[in-house]
């Protein structure tokens, strides 16, 4: 099942074996995967994230998904699937960095 994608929110579409997600990157997501990876920076956080990192990658699905099956994300994750998650993280952390896009709802379906 396709998931609505909110661009104005941040929003972005990421596929993980045959699961589709839709991954933003919220400040409470974001505080979570800091906190679960013990980063001591944004910058920190921000490398680890786009840099391909195992455990990055899993917190991020884990606390970043807003609407998907997270949890059979985790369970079908493969090493092909990290680019294309390390490009969603990149182009959701770059909306923060892109201007007021506005505060829209999130996507209706995460578990």
């Amino acid at each position: 099942m396709d998931h609505a994608v909110n661009a104005a929110r941040g929003e972005v579409a990421l596929k993980i074996g045959a699961v589709n997600l839709v991954v933003a990157a919220t400040i409470e997501g974001l505080s979570s995967v800091s906190t679960a990876l013990d980063c001591k920076s944004l910058s920190d956080l921000f490398v680890r994230l786009t840099g391909t990192e195992v455990a990055a990658t899993r917190a991020a699905i884990q606390f970043l998904t807003v609407a998907g099956d997270k949890d059979e994300a985790l369970r079908v994750l493969k090493l092909k699937d990290f680019t294309a998650c390390t490009e969603a993280f990149t182009k959701a952390l770059a909306h923060h960095f892109e201007g007021e896009e506005g505060n829209d709802p999130a996507a209706k379906g995460a578990k």
